[in-house]
């Protein structure tokens, strides 16, 4: 059976070979934590300084130790190419190294290609990003349980051989086209920042009013009340992995932190546990419950627009439930704010809250005005966060499509589908 290759049935107009063809693989070395006596700390790449956008990020910076020899042999010069070896998400990413690294190394999440002769990194870079965005990467892998890279799979991976002429005039050509992409989308991004910046800005000056909550005074305009005071607050089942299921149980989905966000639940990924007749009482789903995410993203919260029977909730979350005269929207706007702000942290524990839990829910103060305000409040900031949000998914939509674009652009140069060599 033939290689798959990513340009289909139809061959590039170049001669076809494989990436060992272009330069030299070679895997970093296993990391070293202690001396052995000659060898010299020096700074190394490994996968994370690898984005998947084919840039190189060195914020990050580790040290480990290496042998005189060792860093004469894994030096990383201008011109090389670094490709991730393994790692779920990150295996093939590949990034362009532009200036050199005197004095680093790179580890064994890492394989170097050295280009030979002529050939031009940044083609062999290009050509590894579209071989990835398409999916190509992995029929080339190793993959057990986690799909790994290795040098010798990554020197055998084929490839369009143009000329050295032709992979400079493929790679000034996408840089250009590239680098204008890039701009637009970073653009949106910083576009997409002022939109959430203004929005959490309304939430803040419609719910707290200028007051801060973690100076309120006597004198204060607005009473700060413990949520306890309003709502129920209870604490979702804990995971029974691994115990029998009893007679009388009933397997049910349930809603866990990781179905909470900021956009609303979120069901396209549910798990199911069994709950007996009384946890299926009491850990119920009605329309009006407020769901919080009590360990990791903590704070974050839905209000639930129906009941939701036949549905519970995990230990990761907690179900506020109105027992007051209250608007639980203006609760879940009150929590954003506050999640955001830094203030659930303090207010909850007076230091970093690892878990939010329902004690500390109870206890949290939060602005407690009349319930004709608080429904005021919350259609109001319903419809002009709802403005924002239409504007956000729209933006990320473009940037999905250039992002898309910039791609599509890539994977045609790289294999030959558009004649940018001319002249060349």
């Amino acid at each position: 059976m033939s290689t798959p290759v990513p340009w289909g049935d139809t061959k590039p107009p170049w001669m076809i070979g494989q990436v060992k063809h272009l330069g030299s693989v070679t895997l970093g070395k296993m990391l070293q934590t202690k001396d052995t006596g000659q060898d010299v700390l020096a700074p190394y790449m490994r996968a994370a300084n690898v984005q998947p956008d084919g840039v190189l990020s060195l914020d990050d910076v580790k040290e480990m130790w290496f042998s005189p020899s060792e860093l004469d042999d894994l030096t990383l010069r201008q011109g090389d190419v670094v490709v991730v070896e393994g790692g779920q998400g990150g295996f093939g990413r590949a990034a362009y190294v532009a200036e050199d690294l005197d004095g680093w190394g790179f580890q064994n999440s890492i394989n170097r290609i050295r280009p030979n002769a002529d050939n031009d990194g940044r083609f062999l870079t290009y050509y590894l990003i579209a071989l990835r965005a398409t999916g190509f990467i992995r029929r080339y892998c190793n993959i057990v349980s986690m799909p790994h890279l290795t040098a010798e799979k990554l020197a055998a991976i084929p490839l369009p051989l143009p000329s050295g002429s032709q992979q400079r005039a493929i790679a000034d050509h996408l840089d250009r086209e590239t680098a204008e992409i890039d701009s637009l989308i970073a653009a949106q991004e910083r576009f997409v920042r002022r939109l959430h910046e203004r929005r959490d800005g309304l939430i803040e000056h419609y719910v707290l009013r200028g007051i801060d909550p973690l100076h309120v005074g006597a004198d204060s305009p607005v009473p700060f009340l413990p949520v306890g005071r309003n709502y129920e607050v209870v604490l979702g089942k804990m995971l029974d992995a691994g115990k029998q299921v009893r007679p009388t149980d009933k397997i049910l989905p349930y809603i866990r932190a990781a179905n909470i966000q900021d956009s609303g639940l979120v069901l396209d990924d549910v798990k199911e546990m069994p709950y007996s007749p009384s946890e299926i009482r009491r850990l119920d789903l009605r329309a009006g419950d407020v769901l919080v995410v009590e360990g990791g993203s903590v704070g974050t919260s839905v209000v639930l627009g129906k009941d939701m029977p036949g549905w519970s909730f995990q230990k990761t979350v907690n179900r506020a439930r109105p027992t007051g005269e209250v608007d639980p929207r203006f609760l879940a706007y009150t929590l954003r704010i506050y999640r955001d702000r830094g203030i659930i942290s303090v207010l909850g524990n007076k230091s970093t809250i690892a878990h939010f839990t329902a004690e500390k829910l109870r206890a949290l103060r939060i602005p407690s005005p009349p319930l004709g305000d608080q429904r005021r409040t919350a259609d109001h900031l319903d419809g002009e966060t709802a403005k924002i949000n239409k504007l956000i998914a729209k933006t990320q939509r473009h940037m999905e499509l250039a992002k898309e674009r910039r791609i599509a652009l890539i994977t045609a140069g790289v294999t030959g589908q558009i004649d940018i060599t001319k002249g060349a």
